[in-house]
C-alpha cells in the first residue's frame, strides 16, 4: 500500500494505493490425485463412466480437496480440467451424493460436456438406482411432489406441499417398484427422470419410506454405515456418435452384505416360526 507491504489491520484512506498481485485473481487449480484407484467403467476420446465408491464425494467444493473423483478425473485426464465450467467438476455431468455408490459419468471435452448436459436437462438420461429401505413396500408407486431447501437446515431437502407457490421449490418424479421384500425392509428399484438434491431419499423419507442407514432424512442402522442407495445403471445417447450406451454397476459389499443380513434374519424367523407351530 503506498509501495511499502501493508501489515494485517492497517487502515484504506482516501487517495491511497493498493496494489496486489495478479495470481489473486486466478482461483487456485483443483490438485489432481494419483493415489486414488477407482474403477472404470466405460470410456473413450469423448467419456468416462466411473464406479463411484461410497464415501467419495464426487466434485470437489473448494480447490484444496485432494479426496474426490474430481481429483481422480484430473490425475487421469488432466485436459478434463477444461472439459465442464470449473476444474473442479473435471468435466463430471451429474451429482451423486457423498455417500451413494455406483454410476458417475464425466465428458473429456466441452462438447462432450454440453451435449451429455443438455441430455440431463432435457430428461432423456434413464437413471436406476437400488435403495434399500425402510417397511415392506408390495407395490410400485411414484412420487410427484416438488423438493425444496429446507429453510430451518440448509443441509437438508423437504418436500414442499405445503408450500407450492414457493419460488424455490423444483419439480421432481420419483417412481420405484420393489424387487425384493423382507419383513422390516424393501429392495426397491428406482428411476428419476429428474434430478434435484437428495431426490430420492426426501421422496421415499416422505412415503414413509427412508433409506436405510440414512442419517439425515431417517435414523442410524445397525447393519449399515451409510445410507443404502447405489446409481446402478446410466442409459444415454453418445454425445458424438449418438449411440444408444448402457452403463450398469453391480451393488458394492456393504449393501449387498446387508442384503444377506435381512435375507438370513428372515429365514431364521420363519424357522423359528416353523418349529413353534403345533
Amino acid at each position: 500500500m503506498n509501495g511499502r507491504h501493508a501489515r494485517k489491520g492497517d487502515l484504506v484512506r482516501g487517495n491511497d494505493v493498493v496494489q496486489v498481485t495478479e495470481d489473486l485473481f486466478v482461483p487456485p487449480a483443483l490438485p489432481p490425485n494419483p493415489r486414488l484407484a477407482i474403477p472404470i467403467l466405460l470410456e473413450d476420446a469423448a467419456l468416462i463412466a466411473v464406479d463411484k465408491p461410497a464415501g467419495m464425494p464426487s466434485q470437489a467444493l473448494r480447490a484444496r480437496e485432494t479426496e474426490t473423483v474430481a481429483n481422480f478425473l484430473l490425475a487421469y485426464d488432466p485436459m478434463m480440467a477444461a472439459a465442464g465450467t470449473s476444474d473442479r467438476e473435471a468435466g463430471i455431468v451429474h451429482r451423486l451424493d457423498t455417500d451413494t455408490s455406483g454410476v458417475l459419468l464425466a465428458a473429456r471435452t466441452p462438447d462432450a460436456y454440453r451435449s451429455l448436459r443438455q441430455q440431463f436437462s432435457r430428461r432423456e438420461v434413464v437413471k436406476e438406482y437400488l435403495a434399500l429401505v425402510e417397511g415392506d413396500i408390495s407395490a410400485p408407486g411414484v412420487v410427484r411432489t416438488p423438493i425444496m431447501h429446507d429453510p430451518r437446515n440448509r443441509r437438508r431437502m423437504m418436500t414442499s406441499a405445503a408450500f407450492v407457490q414457493d419460488l424455490h421449490a423444483r419439480d421432481a418424479v420419483t417412481y420405484f417398484r420393489p424387487l425384493e421384500r423382507f419383513r422390516h425392509a424393501t429392495l426397491l428399484l428406482v428411476q428419476i427422470p429428474t434430478g434435484v438434491m437428495h431426490q430420492i431419499r426426501v421422496h421415499l423419507a416422505s412415503a414413509g419410506h427412508p433409506v436405510i442407514g440414512d442419517r439425515l432424512y431417517g435414523r442410524p442402522a445397525a447393519h449399515a454405515t451409510r445410507q443404502l442407495l447405489h446409481a446402478s445403471r446410466l442409459s444415454f445417447a453418445h454425445p458424438e456418435s449418438g449411440q444408444a450406451l448402457d452403463i450398469s454397476s453391480p451393488p458394492p459389499g456393504d449393501f449387498t452384505a446387508a442384503l444377506d443380513e435381512l435375507r438370513a434374519a428372515d429365514s431364521g424367523a420363519a424357522l423359528h416360526r416353523k418349529r413353534q407351530s403345533p
